[in-house]
């Protein structure tokens, strides 16, 4: 269960009269003994932040550290699985970061050089980037490829070809809407959305997820068993990216990036956005049922967590971008959402009266 919903069903069930004390005072508890594991794994990441310190060295970029580990918290929260956690926060701030990069740093020439290095992981390629972009692309080599020994120790398999293959795929979607922009064009939708669901990195969030889980449940996987999963990602980031750019298109076409599925729906069909919004949102329906179809296409995998994890990451994604951009620019609802799921403990006498004891 969601660690959001988890909290939500205990607040509603300890209000009830009939309530049973007992199994309240153990929701409770289990509830504060797990969020307090993570308030240990968020100071581990942290300190993996600071030292990296990219958020101080790229002053034009989100640091959104926080956010990326409730998300990892969305996707994945049961306790054994704390290293994939902190693993794909990291990627999470690293994905982040790029984007920015992509977004409001990079001229198109720099952003191709970046393209092609990721794309080939070439260490040697960093001498014809600039100071800004060399801390960047670092940050990412080194921190993949720490991931992917990580992995080569625990279970033998090396898989850093595999995860540079899908950061190379998401740096060269994130080139192609930086080209978009640049020129203010704007493609068909469907044109869009066949990069865009690419491009805002579930696959790669996924990707990650899958071996870091597996890793931490000491599970030997290849890259071949992944497969049968394609389908439900490529459903679970299309929902992703529709949530995202139902959020956040308004602000990005204010500061002048107008690629988005609502400027596409809008342009290639000269409706107003009202119009564009409502046809976006049954888009989300279809992803929805596309992605249950995907699910159920798979029972004999019935049990494996990774289904979880790629279903929740809809899930999050329709969490955090509800009521706004609570990732790019987190309101005050947002904040509170993260100190309900990570740092506010449950208080027992915030639901019931202790019993008199008879005398």
């Amino acid at each position: 269960m969601h660690r959001l919903q988890a909290r939500w069903y205990i607040d509603a069930y300890g209000k009830r009269k009939d309530a049973n004390q007992m199994l309240l005072e153990l929701a409770i508890l289990d509830f504060n003994m797990v969020q307090s594991a993570h308030k240990r794994e968020l100071q581990n990441v942290s300190r993996w932040w600071n030292k990296i310190g990219l958020a101080s060295k790229l002053s034009f970029s989100r640091d959104r550290l926080m956010e990326c580990f409730f998300w990892s918290v969305g996707m994945v929260f049961e306790p054994q699985y704390y290293s994939c956690r902190l693993g794909l926060t990291k990627v999470g701030a690293l994905i982040t970061t790029i984007d920015d990069i992509y977004d409001v740093y990079g001229s198109i020439d720099e952003l191709k050089i970046f393209t092609d290095a990721v794309k080939r992981w070439d260490i040697n390629a960093m001498k014809h980037m600039s100071e800004v972009l060399q801390v960047g692309f670092l940050a990412l080599y080194n921190t993949i490829n720490d991931m992917g020994y990580d992995t080569l120790v625990a279970q033998g398999t090396n898989i850093i070809p595999i995860l540079a293959k899908v950061w190379g795929e998401l740096t060269e979607a994130f080139f192609v809407e930086a080209k978009w922009n640049h020129i203010n064009y704007k493609p068909a939708l469907e044109d869009y959305l066949d990069n865009a669901w690419r491009s805002v990195s579930g696959v790669v969030i996924l990707t990650h997820g899958y071996f870091l889980m597996n890793q931490d449940a000491k599970k030997d996987v290849t890259n071949s068993s992944m497969g049968k999963f394609d389908n439900l990602i490529k459903w679970s980031s299309m929902i992703f990216r529709l949530y995202n750019d139902l959020a956040t298109s308004s602000d990005e076409m204010d500061r002048g990036k107008s690629v988005n599925a609502i400027s596409c729906y809008m342009q290639e069909h000269d409706v107003c956005e009202q119009v564009a919004r409502k046809y976006i949102k049954s888009l989300i329906d279809k992803a929805w049922k596309k992605m249950i179809e995907a699910r159920v296409a798979c029972p004999d995998d019935s049990k494996d967590p990774f289904i979880d994890m790629a279903i929740n990451l809809a899930r999050i994604s329709h969490c955090t971008y509800q009521y706004g951009d609570g990732h790019g620019a987190p309101d005050a609802r947002s904040k509170d959402r993260v100190l309900s799921v990570i740092f506010e403990p449950i208080r027992e006498q915030e639901h019931y009266e202790p019993k008199l004891q008879q005398q």
